[in-house]
């Protein structure tokens, strides 16, 4: 006769649901889930807080690790790093925003594919490089932007991000997801090794790649319709 499973524990996770729902303050949801998920499981409360105490000291260098970066770049976006990216961009008579978005959809892919997934990101690269080239490359081609044009533009740069990163590091074997497919695999009886399945992430890497990539070469195409159509009408209407 099986034992009975005390689902009782899972009463914390209706406690984090209530208390996102309710909008309280996340520390505190997250603390008062961890107590009365312990509670629940008949632990002792000195356990309980010996346990919260442990994971605290466990990770409290994480916020410096996360908040420096975001230091270093919002001091580099007030002394005009946004500006000198659009200036730059602007420059290149041959830029497009479709064309600039599929290099960095390309190099970003690259750089998962081999562990870097550090290096774009959208506080990082999107919001102060990569969303202000895009205006920047569209308003040289077809000056004053709307502001629902360059949040379109914002949009796409954060997407183009996320599928290089998303597709990317599926090809890198020691990427998180590959380890726990193949412990998966292997609990059921079926042997696979983290390189095979991450070689078998190549193909579909390089479909996103081609899909995402026609995506944005249908962007140029609507901004030249769109907004090359307005910019001669206005060129017009001037002469």
């Amino acid at each position: 006769m099986g034992t009975a499973v005390n689902l009782w524990p899972l009463i914390g996770v209706a406690v984090i649901i209530v208390g996102f729902i309710l909008r309280f303050n996340p520390m505190l949801i997250v603390a008062a889930a961890a107590i009365i998920t312990g509670l629940a499981a008949h632990f002792p409360i000195d356990r309980i807080l010996t346990a919260i105490g442990t994971g605290f000291l466990k990770t409290r260098n994480i916020p410096l690790i996360i908040l420096l970066p975001l230091a270093v770049i919002g001091l580099l976006e007030r002394h005009g790093l946004r500006e000198r990216a659009q200036i730059w961009i602007s420059g290149i008579k041959a830029a497009t925003v479709g064309r600039l978005l599929i290099v960095y959809l390309l190099i970003r892919e690259l750089t998962a594919a081999l562990g870097l997934t550090g290096l774009g990101g959208h506080p990082q690269m999107v919001r102060p490089l990569l969303a202000p080239m895009a205006e920047g490359a569209a308003e040289a081609r077809f000056g004053k932007l709307s502001d629902e044009t360059r949040f379109k533009l914002r949009a796409y740069s954060a997407a183009t991000d996320n599928v290089g990163l998303f597709f990317g590091e599926d090809i890198f074997v020691a990427f998180g997801a590959i380890v726990l497919m193949t412990t998966f695999l292997k609990e059921a009886g079926i042997v696979v090794e983290p390189l095979h399945v991450a070689v078998w992430g190549i193909p579909t890497a390089i479909c996103a790649f081609l899909i995402h990539g026609f995506r944005l070469w249908l962007l140029d195409r609507r901004l030249n319709r769109e907004l090359g159509a307005l910019t001669k009408n206005v060129r017009g209407e001037t002469a």
